[in-house]
């Protein structure tokens, strides 16, 4: 078949196989540029990391300049988009307000992300230095994207917040919905197949490690067989939980109570109290006070503290 005949068959499917092209509609947002924007945002959040030459101090002034016009650019330029997708009346005025109400919550977001880099830092004990952490830790990356484009979720931007987190989970493997609430000092050990639903919830000094899921049973369905948008199907995780390797936690109405452990493998869809563990023991899932199996443990001989035991 000649290149000619291919181009006619292509351009046959266009008419007549709809629902996956976009011709003659509004100019959509570009992954090119949402990407980099993602990478200019990690240079504004983290300066002096990831330029090539060596960063002073007097420079900063001059970088942050040339950050911020650049992404305050590229930003409205793909919220228009985006707003005009969504058919939003004077998107253009609107993209100018939204990109400015997002580039004054940086401050805050970076303060937020530090905690993120401290807990990483305290939650590893392979980590050497902050240094490191920041380089070459995926978790750093996804978990910052994540909290940038959950501002513009709650800004109720279309398309990009999901754009911008696809950037981070393309790097790392790792799927944060920019819906999902994440609580300060959160660390993703190895942040590789970990998936967060839109709706799900997560403490403060939470920890998961690589293969965690927090995502939904099932769909709710409309008399038309269609999925219901906008109800809670994620589980939420209190404060200082601790979710190990491939363990599943499913539905909108599961809990888990604060200073839990979820072992490794644990398929769970209810709730688990406060201070509690839960392990599979052979084919049952079993849940106990979180005390009585560190003072179990404490007795064969092994610390009883945080992480210094194995189910």
């Amino acid at each position: 078949m000649h290149l000619d005949q291919i181009k006619q068959a292509l351009l046959a499917s266009y008419r007549s196989d709809g629902g996956i092209n976009h011709l003659d509609g509004v100019n959509l947002p570009s992954q090119e540029s949402v990407n980099q924007l993602a990478a200019d945002c990690m240079h504004l959040l983290f300066p002096g990391y990831f330029e090539e030459p060596a960063l002073t101090d007097r420079e900063v002034p001059a970088l942050v300049d040339r950050l911020l016009a650049r992404i305050d650019q590229r930003l409205t330029a793909e919220i228009e988009k985006c707003l005009r997708f969504a058919q939003a009346d004077n998107a253009a005025a609107q993209a100018r307000e939204l990109t400015t109400t997002f580039l004054a919550r940086l401050p805050d977001l970076r303060r937020i992300i530090k905690t993120d880099v401290d807990a990483a830092y305290a939650g590893d004990p392979a980590a050497r230095s902050v240094e490191e952490i920041i380089l070459a830790y995926p978790c750093v990356l996804v978990i910052s994207l994540q909290r940038l484009a959950h501002v513009l979720y709650n800004l109720q931007v279309p398309l990009l917040p999901r754009m911008l987190t696809e950037y981070g989970h393309e790097r790392t493997g790792c799927d944060i919905h920019p819906g999902a609430r994440l609580g300060p000092h959160f660390f993703i050990d190895h942040a590789t197949g970990v998936v967060i639903g839109e709706t799900a919830t997560v403490g403060a000094h939470v920890k998961l490690y690589q293969g965690v899921t927090l995502g939904a049973k099932s769909f709710e369905v409309d008399a038309d067989g269609h999925p219901v948008k906008g109800v809670k199907r994620h589980p939420d995780l209190g404060d200082h939980v601790t979710v190990y390797a491939h363990a599943t936690i499913l539905g909108g109405d599961t809990r888990v109570g604060a200073h839990s452990i979820i072992g490794s493998n644990v398929w769970l869809l209810k709730s688990v109290p406060a201070e509690s563990v839960a392990y599979f023991k052979g084919d049952n899932l079993v849940i106990r006070s979180r005390r009585k199996v560190e003072s179990l443990v404490g007795n064969q001989g092994a610390p009883a503290h945080d992480h210094s035991w194995e189910i």
